[in-house]
């Protein structure tokens, strides 16, 4: 008869806790050689050590249990590495993400007034194509590029040319609810046709206290701070959506400290009234 060990040896063997154990049998994860069906309790097979350390390793690398159990089913390498390599690729953005966070937070704290200047510009009503749709505050960067390329590809099937950089509206809600009204918009001659979520839009006038946020999106919130900070106390701010214009943007380069982003807050009128 083959040697086992009870659950609390290979729970010391395997640095894997007795309640994990007991959970990872549950749903089928590492189920146990033997089971008492009197006392219920649970032996393992020394075999079985070097599968409790793979889960461990996963599970250290924030694997999904669904993906960890189809790691250790999967019949072929092909498959097997599949899921792997899918959870890999989510570790390098995430660690992506912490990275540009914590150059953030480093420049925040070593830079807390290093803010570019502030400036006011009227915005006369402009043509443009536009796609406008109801986004979560989550998914509007991804949101964001796919509206932009199908924009910069309808422009380009129906054979006109930008006349100015292209922008972006964004309703009050998207801050305050994670969730609004966004467009992104292509200025362009009049004469656009609706072609898929492209339509002609006419971009109202507007009064706009304007700073530009260099560089990736990372850390924009900065730029918006030091706006919304700048109307309030000066006494300019008035109700309207926010916009974005992308002076250098993903259109222009990939190379995303490159870009220049203008953000504008609607203010009363700094120009005489016609």
């Amino acid at each position: 008869m083959t040697a086992t060990l009870a659950i609390g040896d290979f729970s010391r063997a395997t640095h894997i806790s007795v309640k994990m154990l007991r959970h990872y049998h549950e749903i089928g994860l590492l189920e146990p050689a033997d089971v008492d069906v009197t006392t219920g309790y649970r032996r393992y097979c020394p075999e079985q050590i070097v599968a409790a350390q793979v889960i461990r390793r996963f599970r250290d690398l924030d694997m999904p249990l669904d993906d960890i159990h189809a790691v250790l089913e999967a019949r072929d390498l092909e498959t097997r590495n599949r899921v792997i390599a899918a959870h890999l690729d989510r570790l390098e953005t995430s660690l992506g993400r912490t990275q540009a966070a914590v150059a953030s937070l480093r420049d925040l704290l070593e830079h807390p007034t290093d803010i570019a200047s502030i400036s006011h510009r009227h915005l006369p009503a402009t043509s443009a194509a536009a796609i406008t749709e109801i986004v979560e505050a989550a998914e509007a960067l991804v949101w964001f590029r796919g509206a932009l390329g199908e924009l910069t590809a309808t422009l380009a099937a129906q054979h006109l040319d930008p006349i100015g950089p292209a922008g972006g509206v964004f309703a009050d809600e998207l801050f305050a609810d994670d969730r609004g009204e966004a467009t992104i918009f292509i200025p362009c001659t009049e004469g656009v046709r609706a072609m898929g979520r492209v339509a002609p839009l006419v971009v109202p006038p507007a009064d706009l206290a304007i700073i530009v946020h260099p560089g990736s999106h990372n850390g924009i919130d900065r730029a918006y701070g030091a706006l919304g900070a700048y109307v309030t106390q000066h006494a300019l701010a008035v109700k309207g959506p926010l916009r974005e214009y992308y002076v250098i943007g993903p259109a222009d380069t990939d190379d995303d400290s490159l870009w220049r982003t203008e953000i504008g807050w609607p203010i009363f009128a700094t120009h005489p009234t016609p």
